[in-house]
């Protein structure tokens, strides 16, 4: 399937307030998805959810919570200007495309494609006894059409342990992947006192999806499957996590 989601005002967001420029989207309030094979928590409408307040954010389309159960998968279907990753956070995740790529990624993994001009692939859980766990994210393009492609980066504990580690970028800088969306997009893990900061430049929207534990972001509490949209440029501190692990996105499309 080929969802591209239109552009919305984002301060339509319908969440509680926090601090100037913060809007928290709770995990419960996300729509979800029981097909028994599979079980998704939606943050913006996808699907069958269709929430006209909560359609996206800034060029941010899709943050899928998924989980696949053991020898079940999405079969081939196709895709066309979208840029698509999905972030592994248990078990694993195998990928097929028309494209002749293979492969498999763990805990860590990013499987990243860039649809382009039209590409079909499939994705599935190869164990025999463990659901895979992982995040699915869709982008708009800052382009439209172009060749296809599909690369995978592996993320160990250690780089992304008390930092935010770059993992997608528009350049591919320092190690990133390079994909056709406008938009720096990092990992992070933090635990105890560890902590880290960022600088959200004037102009640009930031985005924080927690995978598992919980974190602080400025003082604001965020629970995994919670969101937090900030609209404003900043200081942005990440502390006080328990066994915390977290996207953030800068965009800026």
């Amino acid at each position: 399937m080929s969802h591209i989601l239109p552009m919305i005002n984002t301060d339509a967001l319908d969440e509680t307030p926090l601090a100037s420029g913060f809007r928290r989207r709770p995990a419960e309030e996300r729509g979800t998805a029981d097909h028994g094979w599979l079980r998704s928590a939606f943050s913006f409408s996808f699907a069958n959810y269709y929430d006209p307040k909560n359609m996206g954010f800034a060029n941010l389309r899709v943050i899928n919570d998924d989980q696949i159960m053991p020898g079940r998968g999405f079969g081939e279907h196709p895709h066309e200007n979208a840029e698509i990753f999905s972030y592994i956070v248990g078990g694993s995740l195998a990928h097929r495309d028309t494209m002749r790529n293979s492969s498999t990624v763990t805990a860590g993994g990013v499987q990243y494609m860039s649809a382009g001009s039209g590409v079909r692939h499939s994705e599935f859980n190869p164990s025999n006894d463990t659901p895979v766990h992982f995040l699915q994210v869709w982008l708009l393009p800052n382009q439209d059409g172009g060749e296809p492609r599909y690369e995978t980066l592996d993320l160990s504990p250690d780089e992304i342990s008390g930092t935010l580690k770059l993992f997608l970028s528009p350049d591919g800088r320092d190690g990133s992947l390079a994909m056709r969306a406008d938009g720096l997009i990092f990992a992070g893990r933090f635990d105890g006192d560890q902590s880290a900061e960022a600088v959200l430049p004037e102009g640009h929207q930031g985005w924080v999806q927690v995978a598992k534990g919980s974190v602080d972001v400025n003082g604001q509490r965020l629970d995994v499957g919670d969101g937090l949209a900030i609209s404003k440029g900043g200081r942005l501190v990440f502390s006080q996590g328990v066994e915390a692990e977290l996207l953030y996105f800068d965009l800026f499309g």
